[in-house]
């Protein structure tokens, strides 16, 4: 892990991960609807992938209080823990990544299909973006619903930032949001690690967050 990625944890560790705290725009719209249509499914697995700091882990965590669920991650799966899936409704795979033994994950889909449960898998890309050396396990991983979480538009960049200093009590004018709305890249790491920063330089200054500030943090010279 990363420094920064190490800051970034630190600083978003008291994120509330309840429904009511999702901020919902066309960059995450599909994925959260699909979700909330649960079990009303077409298909029994949803891929929901994006970026880090996209929102996927609130929306697994949103999932999980809809039924009963095991949540895994993608390290966790192994032989073992077939033994326990049995138990519960819907299953949620947190973090799929291509370190997953193609065996295991292969008798994971069959365990889905021939038990009729219910899979959330969530990841930076399409697991259907894969190329496993197993072509069955290609073909199911194939079969699934896919949603994209897109990369965050002005609103959703709005909320953010709004969200994540209102969280700490510090008041930032509109206008200045907007200013980075403008400027900032579209990207969740760069907009965590601009908030992390500009709150850091705030408070080694001991100033209120300045046009002059955010300018030092974006390297803007106009």
């Amino acid at each position: 892990m990363t420094d920064i990625d190490q800051l970034l944890l630190n600083f978003n560790q008291k994120k509330n991960f309840d429904k009511n705290n999702f901020y919902v725009t066309k960059s995450n719209f599909l994925a959260y609807e699909i979700l909330n249509k649960w079990p009303r499914w077409e298909k029994n697995i949803l891929n929901i992938h994006g970026e880090k700091y996209s929102g996927k882990t609130h929306l697994a965590n949103i999932f999980k209080k809809k039924s009963k669920t095991k949540y895994i991650l993608g390290n966790e799966l192994n032989d073992e823990i077939f033994k326990e899936l049995k138990l519960y409704e819907s299953l949620i795979l947190e973090n799929f990544n291509n370190k997953i033994p193609e065996r295991i994950l292969y008798s994971f889909f069959n365990f889905i299909d021939q038990s009729n449960k219910y899979l959330l898998i969530t990841s930076e890309s399409a697991i259907n973006e894969y190329k496993f050396e197993l072509n069955d396990l290609n073909s199911r991983a194939k079969n699934c619903l896919f949603a994209k979480l897109e990369i965050p538009d002005d609103e959703l960049i709005f909320a953010i930032i709004i969200k994540n200093f209102s969280d700490k009590q510090i008041i930032i004018e509109k206008k200045l949001i907007e200013f980075i709305i403008k400027r900032i890249d579209r990207s969740y790491r760069k907009i965590y690690d601009f908030i992390y920063k500009l709150d850091e330089l705030s408070l080694k200054k001991k100033k209120p967050i300045t046009l002059k500030i955010i300018k030092e943090i974006l390297k803007v010279k106009n």
